[in-house]
């Protein structure tokens, strides 16, 4: 499979190579040259400020290979190791990933995390806090499932369902290391059925549901057996709401598979071609 690398990370790194070109025709051109070189900056910026949606901005990208619950989970579990437990420090970490959990849930969770937490009972706090992430590896696999043609949305959704299912592997492992084994590959399995856009068709592979859909139903009849969860039912939420800041958060800038995301190469290739017109005119007339 061919993979391409995108061009730029981010707007930064744009702006920084269209910079780099303006100082080094600076220092090696005339006023005028510097004049038009500006002018061609200044243009190619105000064309790809009004080109690129503001709400492309409104998030940070974030690390899709984590995932805030299950890391508050790890937290407050190893808080609540310590002798004697530390729930104070347990709560004021829930209370970090409390509304999230409520958004997309409803409120009963984190009433019964209190609740436990309250109640100074280490065992439950960490039971409501694995169910909690059996839940919510359920919900992005289903919302996976229900846009299924979304590549990009649906790897993330994959790599934060992966991530928490990593807060969750050592118990598991702890009881079936070879569970724990299956379990990872099924993952596996699921990310190969997203299959690959790729470039304008080139690298592209095929995608499956069924495929998707076999590794789903092992991977969560699995964590609902030993976790001993009644139902996977996540909240009151819509399919549509639960992921919408995930889905603002895509890479829109580097994902060339769109041809919008190509008109920041257009814009430097005509400033470099500009710049080049100048300094070939200026040496003939040298």
């Amino acid at each position: 499979m061919i993979v391409f690398s995108p061009a730029f990370s981010t707007m930064d790194d744009f702006l920084l190579t269209i910079s780099m070109i303006m100082i080094i025709i600076d220092l090696d051109g005339g006023r005028r040259e510097r004049e038009i070189v500006s002018f061609l900056f200044y243009i190619a910026v105000i064309i790809i400020l009004n080109l690129i949606p503001l709400k492309a901005f409104a998030y940070s990208y974030g690390d899709p290979n984590k995932e805030a619950v299950a890391e508050a989970y790890k937290e407050m579990k190893e808080k609540l190791n310590e002798q004697p437990p530390n729930f104070a420090a347990a709560k004021e970490i829930f209370e970090t990933v409390k509304e999230e959990i409520d958004m997309h849930m409803g409120p009963e969770p984190s009433k019964a995390v209190l609740a436990a937490i309250e109640a100074k009972d280490r065992q439950t706090v960490i039971k409501d806090m694995e169910n909690i992430l059996v839940l919510n590896i359920a919900r992005r696999l289903d919302n996976i499932e229900a846009n299924f043609d979304q590549y990009d949305t649906s790897k993330r959704l994959l790599a934060k369902a992966f991530a928490t299912y990593e807060a969750l592997s050592p118990v598991i492992q702890g009881k079936d290391p070879a569970l724990d084994k299956q379990l990872r590959t099924e993952f596996d399995k699921a990310l190969q059925s997203l299959g690959n856009p790729g470039l304008f068709g080139v690298g592209e592979k095929k995608s499956d549901i069924n495929v998707f859909k076999k590794s789903k139903e092992t991977i969560l009849t699995t964590l609902q057996k030993q976790f001993g969860l009644k139902s996977l039912k996540v909240g009151h939420f819509s399919e549509n709401a639960a992921e919408k800041p995930d889905a603002v958060q895509k890479k829109e800038w580097t994902d060339l598979s769109k041809v919008k995301n190509w008109i920041p190469l257009v814009v430097i290739v005509i400033v470099v071609l500009g710049a080049a017109l100048i300094y070939v005119r200026r040496r003939k007339r040298a």
